[in-house]
């Protein structure tokens, strides 16, 4: 069977890819940590075999707190699943990141605090490597085909995890800044730890809708024409993000290798002895370790 590549789609591509998608199948996949957010779709796309899930489920019905994250990275592995790329729409924290640009995130600060963001509540004490949250081999095969997309790309950037569903006030966007953070969003995390976890290698595709409120607006608009300015960014970025990931998957580069680290994340990882495992437990550690 060819290696079938994730992809995981929120605010903008999860409404459109559908469309992008050939000889499509929906596989509907129980998992133990629930449903996902919607069925899967598997089809055919830049010449490669994926596997989409919609993040907040078909008509955006899932807010970013109750998406739940562990059962669609959970679902993905068990269909054979090892190379995962997200995108997100994020608000901008820096003037040089403006919105319709791309970036391709390389760290992130995590501020969630509702979320199950392990599979090994219950299970065992299992405690991965998070210092590279996103997987450089992968996110080098994206940033070598940016240039051919025709869109402003940044090759790194630190994304802040904020828990929402409300936006930030004017002192906590500030506060951001300070941080370093470069983007703010509410659905990074935990994602890329959950797919740490299941030894995926993962990148993430973030598209600038606006910036954030730390900014004041050289014009005043009214809240309608603001939403309709934010909403084309949007549309125009979801349109440059499908070209960048087009294009990636048309290139020739692996996208799983086996001697990857993220690959063998819990190899040292797990700190619970096998027989104190339980049986039911290790057949979701087995699959989560292949």
């Amino acid at each position: 069977m060819d290696e079938i590549i994730g992809l995981i789609g929120g605010s903008g591509i999860g409404d459109v890819f559908e469309q992008q998608l050939e000889n499509i199948r929906k596989v509907k996949i129980n998992t133990p940590f629930g449903l996902p957010s919607d069925k899967i779709m598997i089809g055919t796309f830049g010449g490669r075999q994926l596997a989409f899930i919609n993040r907040h489920g078909e008509g955006h019905t899932l807010n970013p707190s109750i998406v739940p994250f562990a059962a669609n990275i959970y679902a993905l592995k068990k269909l054979g699943v090892t190379t995962v790329i997200g995108t997100t729409a994020v608000g901008s924290l820096t003037q040089r990141m403006k919105p319709k640009d791309l970036v391709i995130v390389d760290q992130v600060i995590d501020k969630t605090f509702k979320r199950q963001n392990t599979f090994f509540d219950s299970i065992a004490a299992v405690h991965c490597e998070l210092a590279k949250p996103y997987c450089d081999r992968l996110r080098k095969v994206i940033s070598n085909v940016s240039g051919k997309i025709g869109s402003t790309v940044h090759k790194k950037g630190t994304y802040v995890c904020m828990e929402g569903p409300q936006f930030s006030t004017i002192a906590e966007s500030l506060m951001h800044r300070k941080w370093g953070g470069d983007l703010i969003g509410m659905t990074a995390m935990p994602e890329a730890k959950l797919a740490r976890e299941a030894q995926m290698c993962f990148a993430l595709i973030s598209m600038v809708s606006d910036y954030d409120c730390w900014r004041t607006p050289k014009k005043k608009a009214a809240a309608p024409e603001l939403l309709k300015e934010i909403i084309g960014n949007l549309n125009q970025s979801t349109e440059n993000t499908i070209k960048l990931i087009e294009a990636s998957l048309k290139s020739k580069e692996v996208f799983c290798d086996e001697t990857c680290m993220c690959r063998k994340s819990l190899g040292l990882a797990v700190w619970t002895k096998e027989e104190q495992i339980s049986k039911k437990h290790s057949e979701i550690l087995k699959i989560l370790r292949s």
